[in-house]
């Protein structure tokens, strides 16, 4: 059997593209030793190669359209000198290693403090390098959805469709108050994802003050066991980089109109 590398990695390629057909027919042509096909085998190489580079392009951009982020994010535009968050594990976090073994996360903090920018990192992350199936939802508008299809009496179609994800952001939970049947709903969702795909969270709460969203402190305590059961806790602090920021700005007008005064 005659056994040539370049032929072989052209193999693999149309195999990864799903081309059975041809990859069986590159197997039998380099058997048969023909010349007319050892010279074409660079071209064809160079071919796939553009092939295989084209559909990452375009599958990570479809993939990055389909999680809904509400903005793009990187951690490389994350300020972690002016903020509380221990930078060692985010940049852990960020290697995406924890969806493999479907852990979660949750980010705890105050409004402004950073908490929707890191988990739309990660999450951009495991899609670009990762090649990970990822969704991004405002808690709220994902309860609104899950008591629609309720309504609709088409109740788990949601969770069944997210459960071939790998990761599910919840951003925002407590920042808006929702039914109780809709925290009830929420409740079964995650205990469907349990164990089959990462969740991350973006509270504005402690986690002792989740009974006041969810309204069944049972019921809160059963998702905490099973979301914190293999969970990476990370703290963004209080202080808002908005509130900072817009403090800043609004500083430096102040002192220019103070020196015009001066100055007339």
């Amino acid at each position: 059997m005659r056994h040539d590398p370049a032929s072989g990695a052209i193999i693999i390629m149309l195999r990864s593209l799903k081309m059975h057909g041809m990859a069986q027919a590159v197997g039998e042509l380099t058997e048969q030793g023909s010349p007319a096909f050892e010279a074409a085998v660079p071209i064809l190489s160079q071919l796939l190669k553009a092939e295989t580079a084209d559909r990452e392009v375009r599958s990570t951009a479809y993939q990055l359209k389909a999680a809904r982020f509400q903005n793009y994010r990187d951690r490389a535009g994350f300020d972690f000198a002016s903020s509380e968050v221990n930078e060692a594990l985010a940049r852990q976090l960020h290697r995406c290693e924890f969806l493999e073994d479907a852990h979660n996360v949750v980010l705890v903090g105050g409004p402004g403090t950073g908490k929707t920018h890191l988990a739309t990192a990660i999450g951009v992350q495991a899609i670009e390098h990762h090649r990970k199936r990822v969704r991004f939802f405002s808690t709220v508008e994902l309860v609104n959805a899950l008591e629609q299809e309720k309504l609709q009496g088409k109740p788990g179609q949601i969770a069944a469709r997210l459960t071939h994800s790998d990761l599910v952001i919840l951003d925002e939970l407590g920042y808006l108050p929702f039914s109780a049947s809709g925290g009830a709903l929420l409740f079964h969702l995650l205990s469907k994802l349990y164990e089959r795909a990462s969740v991350i969270i973006t509270p504005n709460l402690s986690f002792g003050e989740w009974a006041t969203v969810f309204g069944d402190a049972k019921m809160t305590t059963a998702l905490l066991d099973r979301l914190t059961h293999r969970c990476h806790i990370l703290e963004t602090g209080n202080d808002s980089f908005r509130f900072k920021n817009s403090s800043a700005k609004a500083a430096k007008p102040a002192k220019k109109r103070s020196r015009n005064l001066t100055n007339a």
